[in-house]
């Protein structure tokens, strides 16, 4: 709970997010907390049920929790083969292909030839289970399902795409994050299912010389600049703030407007932040998030825009 305003100034500039949740405990307090922030937010997310290779785990059970505590419309998009220290695979049910967890540098998971035996009637009613939730979104697919017709995997992944950006559905996701498993096919799904920029629109501000005109900036590297201060820490190097740029293109050394106070800011150095690796940029563009070394007068919440076309984004 110490971390509940990191949490809601996080949400503010994110274009997706990934719940993660314990496949011993299920959904926990904190988790339903952070839940309704993102809902407030309309952040469109997936799940990823971990520990799935610890004592006691249940993926089902802590599936049950995320419908039963969240009241989320989730869908399991993989089926695990095993569970604790047999932990062994997965199966893919858009793809309805196994995969087995391998050691090694690569992505840490091989195809099987084929689905186990043991595995392959459960896996049928689930995929069954997905499709009917997932084609929801589309009057045409629920009419070929209706009709028992044949889904293919652009299909179905295009359908989940839509419902996870609409909010319909929860993809759920599987393994432990801890011995890398099944990170790799989470990655590739935040790529499948997740918004980019241009998917969630214009983003919606406000006229600072007059409050009651709405003003909005598509995700356009080339429009003028908008973007939102989200974050400030204290640095030896000066003081660091986080910024998310929603429209046009932030380069070191511009000069950029700040519509709370009325001034015009010098923009130092621009980095890109990976924990605590950080890379020097020249040029930030719409989409990008990074962080800006040697502004005075920013705080938390500040837009930050073109002084000829200004806008005042909505604060966390």
């Amino acid at each position: 709970v110490d971390f509940t305003v990191e949490v809601e100034r996080s949400l503010r500039v994110l274009d997706g997010a990934v719940a993660v949740f314990d496949g011993v405990a299920g959904v926990e307090a904190q988790s339903e907390t952070v839940w309704r922030q993102a809902d407030r937010y309309g952040v469109p997310r997936i799940c990823f049920i971990n520990k799935l290779d610890r004592v006691g785990a249940d993926f089902d059970r802590a599936y049950g929790t995320i419908l039963t505590r969240l009241g989320a419309n989730a869908v399991r998009m993989q089926l695990p083969m095993g569970i604790e220290k047999d932990f062994m695979g997965l199966v893919d049910l858009i793809t309805m292909k196994a995969y087995k967890f391998v050691e090694g540098d690569g992505p840490g998971i091989e195809e099987m030839p084929a689905i186990p035996d043991e595995y392959i009637e459960l896996a049928e009613a689930r995929r069954m289970e997905m499709i009917e939730k997932i084609v929801e979104i589309d009057d045409d697919l629920v009419e070929k399902f209706l009709e028992g017709g044949e889904f293919s995997v652009e299909e179905l992944k295009d359908a989940t795409r839509k419902s996870a950006i609409a909010g319909h559905a929860v993809p759920v996701f599987c393994g432990s994050a801890l011995h890398d498993k099944c990170v790799h096919p989470l990655l590739d799904a935040i790529v499948d299912y997740l918004p980019t920029p241009l998917d969630l629109g214009a983003i919606k501000g406000t006229d600072p010389k007059n409050e009651d005109a709405e003003v909005e900036r598509p995700s356009d590297s080339d429009g003028p600049l908008a973007a939102l201060a989200f974050k400030t820490i204290s640095d030896p190097n000066g003081d660091l703030t986080f910024i998310r740029i929603y429209s046009g293109t932030m380069n070191r050394g511009d000069s950029v407007y700040n519509p709370r106070t009325r001034k015009k800011e010098r923009i130092g150095r621009l980095m890109f932040m990976h924990a605590d690796k950080r890379e020097a940029v020249d040029t930030v563009r719409a989409g990008n998030i990074c962080a800006v070394v040697g502004l005075k007068d920013i705080i938390t919440g500040d837009t930050i825009c073109a002084q000829d076309a200004q806008v005042v984004l909505e604060s966390m």
